[in-house]
C-alpha cells in the first residue's frame, strides 16, 4: 500500500491531526504576536522582554489541549458515537479507535507546552528579580517601583516589590506560582505512571497517580488569579500612552510632563472557561458510570481454566451487549478504587456476560484468590460498562482476519460464540463470509480455555456444509522435544494431541508474509479486516503486513489494521 493509499483510507485521522496541530499553531502564534506588539503591554515588556509572549503564548496552548484531554477517555460518550456511526463508513469510525492515542499526543503536546511555559517564567521572574534591585534608573527599574503607595497606589507592575525578595519565595507564596509548581509536580507524576513498563507491571501505581489529574484541573482554574501578568489599563492609556511618554518616563507625575503613572491590572483568570465544558461531560460520565456500578450483579457460574485462568458468568439487570467490548470490574474487598478493564467472552445471543480472569499482577491474584476460597463468601463485585471497541466492527468486514496472543483470544471468543449462535438460528443477514483465527500462546494449558467452544464450531460448520467458512490455527510457542516429539509421533491420528481438535497445532510463531499473501490470493477483491488483541510488537508486524499486501487498486483486495485499546 502506498502512501497515497493510506491517506486515501485514514482521511479523517489525519484531518484531525492537521487541524489540532494547525489549532495549536495558530493559538500560539495568534497569542505570541499580540503580547509582543500590544501597546498595552509595551512597560510589562520593558521588563520581561519576549519572554513574556512566550509564556503567555504557551499558556493559551495549554488551556486548550487541557480541554481536550479529558474528551478521549470518556467512554460513555464513545460508545455513543460508535452506536451513532455503525452504519458509517470504515473511515468516519475509525478515529474512535485511536481515542487513546490522541489522549497521549494531546498529554505530550500538554508537557511541551508546559516546559516552554516553565522556562519562559523562570526567565520572566529573574527579569522582575533584576529590574526591582537595579538601582541605574532605567525605565525597568523605575516600573518595579511602582507599586509604592505614595508613588501609584496598589497599581503595581513588578510582583517582586523588595530587592530582598526571592524568586524562591515569590513561587511558593503566590496563587500562580504554588498553584504552577503543583501542576508540574503532578503532571511529572502521571506522565512518568504512563509509561508502558509501569502500566503493564504496576497498574495500580499507574491507576492512583492518573487520578491526580483532579489536582491538575483544580490547579489550572486557580493558577489566573494572583494575576502576575499585567497590562496597562484603558483609561491609564490615555494619560500615558508608550509612544507619547516612555522617553520621558524620569518626568512622570510632575509639573514638567503631561504624562503621569501608568497604572496596571491583572488579567481574570481564564483557564477555566477552556475546561469547563469537557469538565462537566466529565463528570456527566463518572455520575452516569457510578449508577450503573451500582446495579447488582449476580455471579452465576464460576470456573478455573489452566493456566490460572478465571471465567465469571454473571447477570445484570438491563446489562446489553455487543461482540468485542468490554467492562470495568470493581472488587471492593481487594479494593475500593481500583476497576480493572476485561473484555466480555460471551456472545450477546447468551442470557449471561462472561469475563476470563488471568493472574497478571497483585490485583488479579488476589481477585482470582477470592474465587478460589470454597469455603469463604463469594466476594461482591461491581461492574461498569459494556464500552464499545473496535472488534464490534468485525461483522462488517467480507473476510475477516482475528489474531489473538495469549488472553487475547477473549474479544475474539465473543465474536466466535456469537457466530455459532447466529449459524444456529439461520441469520441471512451475516456480511461475513470467511474468517481466518489465530490464537498465539506459550503454553499448551491455554488452549483448554475455548477448546469446547472451537469444537462446537466444527462440528455446527460440518453439519451446515461450511466447513471452509472458519480457518483457525493454533500455535504454541512454549515448547520444548518431549512436546514435540510426541505430536509428531500422533501427527496421524485424527485430532490434535494437544487440543482434542481436527486442526493441528503448531509450533513456533505465524510466517505473517505467507499468512497474508494467501488471504489476499484467496480473497483477490475482497475488503479484509485485521483484528489484533495482542503486544504492540505483534501490532506493528502485522500493520507492515496489512500495507504490503493491499492492492494498489482500491478495487482490489485491501487490508485494514484494526487493534485493541482500552
Amino acid at each position: 500500500m502506498t502512501m497515497g493509499n493510506w491517506l486515501v483510507n485514514h482521511w479523517l485521522l489525519v484531518l484531525i491531526l492537521v487541524v489540532w496541530l494547525g489549532l495549536n499553531v495558530f493559538l500560539f502564534i495568534y497569542t505570541f504576536l499580540t503580547y509582543e506588539m500590544s501597546d498595552k503591554y509595551y512597560y510589562t515588556r520593558e521588563i520581561l522582554g519576549t519572554a513574556l509572549a512566550f509564556a503567555r503564548a504557551s499558556a493559551l496552548c495549554l488551556n486548550c489541549n487541557s480541554m481536550l484531554i479529558l474528551i478521549p477517555v470518556c467512554r460513555n460518550l464513545l460508545s455513543f458515537l460508535r452506536g451513532t456511526c455503525s452504519f458509517c463508513s470504515h473511515t468516519l469510525r475509525k478515529p474512535l479507535d485511536h481515542n487513546l492515542t490522541f489522549h497521549k499526543l494531546v498529554a505530550y503536546m500538554i508537557c511541551i507546552f508546559t516546559a516552554i511555559h516553565i522556562i519562559a517564567h523562570l526567565f520572566n521572574f529573574e527579569h522582575y528579580s533584576r529590574s526591582q534591585q537595579a538601582m541605574d534608573g532605567s525605565l525597568a527599574s523605575v516600573l518595579s517601583t511602582l507599586s509604592h503607595p505614595e508613588k501609584a497606589g496598589n497599581s503595581w507592575l513588578n510582583p517582586i516589590q523588595s530587592p530582598n525578595t526571592t524568586v524562591m519565595y515569590v513561587a511558593f507564596t503566590s496563587i500562580a506560582g504554588l498553584t504552577g509548581v503543583l501542576i508540574t509536580t503532578v503532571l511529572i507524576l502521571m506522565v512518568t505512571s504512563a509509561m508502558e513498563f509501569i502500566r503493564r507491571n504496576y497498574f495500580e501505581l499507574f491507576w492512583y497517580t492518573h487520578h491526580l489529574f483532579i489536582i491538575y484541573i483544580i490547579c489550572l482554574g486557580l493558577h489566573g488569579l494572583g494575576g502576575i501578568v499585567r497590562a496597562q489599563t484603558e483609561e491609564s492609556m490615555s494619560e500615558n500612552h508608550p509612544h507619547n511618554c516612555s522617553e520621558s518616563y524620569q518626568k512622570w507625575g510632575t509639573h514638567e510632563s503631561k504624562c503621569k503613572h501608568p497604572h496596571f491590572e491583572g488579567h481574570p483568570p481564564a483557564s477555566w472557561k477552556w475546561i469547563l465544558a469537557p469538565i462537566a461531560l466529565y463528570i456527566f460520565e463518572r455520575i452516569l458510570r457510578f449508577y450503573r456500578s451500582k446495579q447488582k450483579v449476580v455471579i452465576t457460574k464460576v470456573v478455573m481454566h489452566p493456566s490460572k485462568v478465571l471465567e465469571l458468568q454473571m447477570r445484570k439487570r438491563g446489562f446489553s451487549m455487543e461482540v468485542g467490548q468490554y467492562i470495568f470490574v470493581n472488587c471492593p474487598s481487594i479494593s475500593l478504587l481500583e476497576w480493572h478493564p476485561f473484555t466480555l467472552t460471551s456472545a450477546p445471543e447468551e442470557d449471561f456476560f462472561s469475563i476470563h480472569v488471568r493472574a497478571a499482577g497483585d490485583w488479579t491474584e488476589n481477585f482470582i484468590r477470592a474465587f478460589e476460597q470454597q469455603h469463604s463468601p463469594m466476594p461482591r463485585i461491581e461492574v461498569d460498562g459494556p464500552f464499545g471497541t473496535v472488534s464490534e466492527d468485525v461483522f462488517q468486514y467480507e473476510v475477516a482476519v482475528l489474531v489473538g496472543a495469549g488472553i487475547g483470544v477473549t474479544p475474539f471468543a465473543s465474536i466466535l460464540k456469537s457466530i455459532w449462535y447466529k449459524f444456529q438460528r439461520a441469520d441471512h443477514k451475516l456480511k461475513t463470509q470467511k474468517i481466518y483465527f489465530y490464537w498465539i500462546c506459550r503454553e499448551t494449558g491455554a488452549f483448554a480455555w475455548f477448546n469446547h467452544l472451537l469444537n462446537s464450531l466444527e462440528q455446527e460448520m460440518e453439519e451446515l456444509g461450511k466447513v471452509g467458512f472458519l480457518n483457525y490455527r493454533l500455535f504454541l510457542t512454549g515448547w520444548d522435544s518431549n512436546i514435540a516429539g510426541h505430536a509428531a509421533f500422533n501427527f496421524d491420528k485424527a485430532t490434535d494431541i494437544l487440543t482434542g481438535l481436527k486442526q493441528k497445532t503448531f509450533f513456533g510463531r505465524p510466517m505473517w508474509d505467507n499468512e497474508f499473501s494467501a488471504v489476499a490470493t484467496a480473497h483477490p477483491k475482497s475488503v479484509v479486516g485485521v483484528f489484533l488483541c495482542g503486544p504492540q510488537t505483534l501490532a506493528k508486524s502485522l500493520r507492515k503486513c496489512c500495507h504490503r499486501y493491499s492492492s494498489l487498486d482500491p478495487r482490489k483486495v485491501q487490508f485494514y489494521f484494526n487493534k485493541e485499546n482500552f
